[in-house]
């Protein structure tokens, strides 16, 4: 094993990661603070903003194996010191994350259905985003901003829903459905999450 091998690399917008097996620079329009961390440039795969800034992320912030799906419209903000390891944040519009917020493996984040909830308009756009339709044809779909304050805890294989704020300090129990707003310092769990304590 090579000693000089690292798992991590600095986040440095437009570059390519050293050693990185998914061979495409980190997109140019995004912010960046010191020491942000990234194992690999695969997290922009479905990375599409065209915003000027599409994603913020503050300083001493790790991207473990995960996934940012930003559309063309949409902007994510990371704030210092969070962690977010193997999970999917898909942001139609605009989702925002805390400092010092860890969110574990399988954790799905979205602040839409990223599909009408019309039966008939759900079919005109699943023509429209097969392989032979016209996405921008798409029928028109909600989206509500997600917020995610300072200090939460997001355990496995959770989906927080579009328009869901989670305040300070709560704690997210594992495979939980997040659709209402959860209390700061609150712990919560279940399907869909209930209020099961609180931290002291």
């Amino acid at each position: 094993m090579n000693p000089t091998h690292t798992i991590f690399h600095q986040l440095q917008p437009g570059l390519k990661i050293e050693g990185d097996w998914h061979n495409f620079p980190v997109p140019m329009n995004i912010e960046v603070g010191e020491n942000t961390v990234i194992d690999s440039s695969s997290c922009f795969k479905k990375y599409f903003s065209q915003l000027p800034v599409g994603l913020k992320v503050g300083s001493n912030v790790t991207l473990q194996s995960s996934a940012l799906g930003i559309e063309k419209n949409g902007h994510v903000e990371i704030g210092d010191y969070s962690y977010i390891s193997s999970a999917c944040i898909a942001a139609y519009d605009k989702i925002i994350i805390g400092k010092y917020v860890f969110i574990a493996g399988g954790v799905t984040i979205v602040d839409t259905d990223f599909h009408p909830l019309d039966p008939a308009m759900r079919m005109l756009d699943t023509v429209a985003i097969s392989t032979i339709g016209d996405k921008s044809r798409r029928p028109k779909f909600d989206t509500a901003l997600v917020i995610i304050e300072d200090d939460v805890w997001i355990a496995a294989n959770t989906t927080i829903a579009m328009g869901v704020r989670i305040g300070k300090g709560a704690v997210i129990g594992a495979n939980s459905f997040v659709n209402r707003d959860v209390a700061s310092y609150s712990i919560v769990g279940g399907v869909p999450a209930q209020q099961i304590g609180a931290r002291r």
